[in-house]
């Protein structure tokens, strides 16, 4: 068991980590404050003159592309303003709102992910007589100190030796090689996805100056752990570009690194493409410090008639969704909105099977048919929302209470980038960022008490669809796009503020 306490904090240190988020703040980056232009008078009040139209604002912000948003009052469901509503714009990481609502619909707020040890054949002794069996459950949370402790429970039970072989099964999910095959192979925000995950699916790679060379090492570390992988090698390579390279031989991951951008020494997380691989290179290490000794892994496709030998449990599906929503995960998303699929319907083909599924619901049950999800997490580029159909959803969901609870404060700042601690409107929403991408849709609270529910899109397609997939992480231009697309949003939200709710 596990309080909502010690959960929180503990997935604070995990997913807020700077390491494994990596460089998500150019796709899925965790929630980031609104900037507004310079004010004059009070803050907080007044930046934005109420006679300034939607338009004029969009004009005035120099951000190229399309922008749409519309704005609603959540307790009569008037739909108060839009600006092209009906467009599709890709929603970016505010679709894990979407795949919130959908899982809690499915599975239930009380819903755990359970990873198992099963054992065939019998115990003899200290010896057991058949297979050992590490199987997944689909937990996104699962981390190296958890295997720990299930290998831990194996000397517990009195195990010594396992005569027969070590298998794992990840088939609780579909295996996709790549969240979102137009990033980069390094980028840890678009890992592998299966029925197993480890850390994420992300592996520590870390390098030291070393004589004229460097030492390199990858493990699977937690604050507790560190254990070497053998599944993952880095090579450091003589070149300046690429900084990395990625191939898949012989049940490996294997990078390289241009040496001319390793420096003196640093750290990254990288992604892992073959998950099963990874937990159970990292259980063989847990086990073998307990003086066991487990064959080579295989994987297996079903599950054999097993006993249950030992398990560990996910917290309740409602606090991970915090967690999600909070530092905007990406394998959490996509991993729980499969989970959901599988439960509806089956386990779905791959991403955008389940996706698909998640979009049909949407529209049954929130009459929200202008929404096109190609995955659950907001990474693919190729999914579409419009700000009617995103309104439509987040009226419904306040009626319910099941979503404002979940999401992030936003803080409102300065032109200095200062948080305006009293400033009289109050956000609570889920951020979306991508390359040339960024929306926002959740509810605030107006000077007068109003709430109000919205959705604003905006994207340039035509800039992102010019990047390279190498300079998908820090494209030229991306940074001063996002930051005027943010600044436009906090604008928006002050005059819908001033003219609803003052």
């Amino acid at each position: 068991m596990i309080s909502r306490r010690s959960f929180l904090s503990a997935a604070s240190a995990a997913l807020a980590s700077p390491a494994l988020l990596g460089t998500a703040a150019l796709a899925s980056a965790p929630q980031t404050s609104l900037r507004p232009l310079a004010r004059s008078g009070a803050a907080g009040a007044g930046s934005v003159a109420p006679k300034l139209s939607l338009k004029t604002l969009v004009s005035q912000s120099g951000l190229s592309g399309q922008v749409a948003c519309a704005v609603a009052n959540v307790r009569t469901g008037e739909v108060l303003e839009t600006l092209d509503g009906s467009a599709a714009l890709p929603p970016a990481s505010v679709a894990k709102a979407l795949t919130a609502l959908y899982a809690l619909d499915t599975l239930g707020a009380g819903h755990r992910f359970t990873t198992r040890i099963l054992v065939t054949g019998t115990v003899s002794g200290s010896s057991l007589r058949g297979d050992l069996i590490l199987a997944g459950g689909g937990d996104p949370m699962l981390n190296t100190d958890h295997l720990a402790q299930l290998a831990r429970a194996l000397k517990n039970a009195g195990i010594r030796e396992v005569q027969g072989d070590f298998k794992i099964w990840d088939g609780a999910l579909p295996e996709v090689h790549t969240i979102d095959s137009d990033q980069p192979d390094h980028v840890g925000y678009s890992p592998a996805v299966s029925g197993i995950a480890l850390n994420f699916n992300r592996v520590h790679f870390e390098w030291k100056r070393a004589g004229k060379g460097w030492s390199v090492n990858m493990d699977a570390r937690t604050e507790k752990y560190r254990p070497e992988v053998s599944m993952a090698r880095m090579k450091v390579a003589r070149r300046a570009v690429p900084v990395y390279t990625y191939a898949e031989r012989g049940g490996a991951d294997h990078w390289t690194v241009a040496n001319q951008a390793l420096g003196k020494g640093g750290s990254r997380w990288l992604p892992v493409r073959r998950p099963a691989d990874y937990a159970a290179d990292v259980f063989r290490t847990m086990a073998r410090a307990h003086g066991i000794t487990l064959k080579k892994p295989k994987r297996i496709k079903s599950l054999p008639q097993a006993k249950l030998l030992a398990q560990h449990h996910s917290p309740p599906l409602d606090l991970m969704l915090k967690g999600m929503l909070k530092y905007s995960n990406n394998l959490m998303a996509e991993m729980i909105g499969m989970a959901a699929t599988s439960k509806r319907k089956g386990r779905p083909r791959g991403l955008k099977d389940s996706a698909a599924e998640m979009s049909r619901w949407a529209a049954t049950k929130y009459r929200a048919s202008a929404i096109r999800m190609v995955d659950h997490s907001g990474l693919g580029e190729a999914s579409r929302v419009t700000p009617n159909a995103m309104l439509s959803v987040l009226l419904s969901a306040h009626k319910t209470g099941a979503l404002k609870p979940l999401l992030k404060k936003v803080a409102l700042r300065d032109a200095k980038g200062r948080v305006i601690k009293s400033h009289p409107i109050k956000v609570a929403a889920k951020t979306g960022t991508l390359n040339f991408v960024s929306g926002l849709g959740g509810f605030m609270t107006a000077p007068d008490g109003s709430d109000l529910a919205f959705a604003i899109f905006s994207a340039d397609t035509k800039a992102r669809a010019r990047i390279s997939r190498a300079e998908r992480e820090r494209p030229r231009g991306g940074k001063a796009w996002n930051k005027k697309a943010k600044r436009l949003q906090q604008q928006m939200i002050e005059r819908w503020g001033q003219v609803y709710g003052s």
